[in-house]
């Protein structure tokens, strides 16, 4: 079974090629043991990680790190809702040029989020808009945040899907009538930790056996979204990639199948949606 360059099998434990499509690895909760969080995700068997850019600034320091661990990362680059404000002619440009990056695999982190509205929605959808462009332009898959924003999120979607290779919509928390929404626009889905969640989840625990295989990813978006199913939670409940396999077996539990078999079917779908492949022979 061939297994690119990119993201080599580090077989340590009872899983040995889980993917991480969402990890926030650059975030300052990890700055004083980051090495030792990327050893600790090996010896779990994580055998890569996607790294979220969330605004331009951290877009190139994911880049930089994926390029420090090419066997194990690549990155996405884009502009979160949270900081849609910051959008401008010159951060699309700047976007532009990331994209071009070897490691750089999608882009965003981009979409709505009308739970916190950090920036004003209008800034938020056009942000959303733009990135999409950027996305349709380059050929990118896209790596899309959503929270309470289902109507304008789709409308937008809809608007732009067919130009698009690829979309996943990351960390997804919504219900049935969003997930059919997306399923029927041909977005991949990614599932987090909310899924051991007995508080919030219990609509997501609902929506994960409707899943197909081949459109379902896991990630723990580390540093956020501790697992609720850890035996014994860190004293700083800092979440991080070693913890993805308690992800894989509460999802594999609903979805009625082996951990085994549904690591080997997240990892394929993910190497797959990412071109990871591809990437690793592009970037040399």
């Amino acid at each position: 079974m061939h297994h690119d360059a990119k993201f080599q099998q580090t077989g340590c434990m009872q899983y040995n090629d889980l993917i991480d499509i969402g990890v926030n690895l650059t975030h300052a909760r990890f700055n004083g043991d980051r090495d030792a969080v990327i050893e600790r995700a090996s010896a779990a068997g994580v055998a890569g990680m996607v790294l979220t850019g969330v605004n331009i600034a951290e877009s190139e320091s994911a880049i930089a790190l994926a390029n420090a661990w090419p066997n194990v990362m690549v990155a996405t680059a884009g502009v979160h809702p949270h900081h849609a404000d910051q959008w401008s002619n010159t951060a699309a440009k700047s976007l532009e040029a990331l994209i071009e990056q070897p490691s750089t695999v999608a882009v965003g982190e981009t979409g709505l989020d009308y739970n916190r509205d950090f920036s004003p929605r209008s800034d938020q959808r056009a942000a959303f808009v733009a990135q999409l462009e950027i996305a349709a332009t380059t050929q990118s898959p896209v790596f899309l945040h959503q929270r309470d924003a289902d109507a304008d999120f789709l409308a937008i979607l809809r608007e732009h899907r067919a130009a698009l290779p690829a979309v996943v919509l990351h960390c997804f928390t919504g219900d049935q009538a969003l997930l059919e929404a997306c399923l029927a626009l041909d977005v991949h889905i990614g599932i987090t930790g909310w899924v051991a969640d007995e508080r919030r989840g219990a609509e997501l625990r609902r929506c994960v056996p409707r899943i197909p295989a081949d459109r379902l990813m896991i990630e723990t978006d580390a540093p956020f979204l501790l697992p609720r199913n850890l035996p014994d939670p860190p004293a700083k409940r800092r979440n991080e990639p070693a913890f993805l396999p308690h992800v894989l077996e509460a999802v594999a539990a609903l979805h009625d199948e082996s951990a085994t078999r549904l690591a080997e079917s997240t990892a394929a779908t993910s190497r797959s949606f990412f071109r990871l492949t591809g990437k690793a022979r592009s970037g040399g």
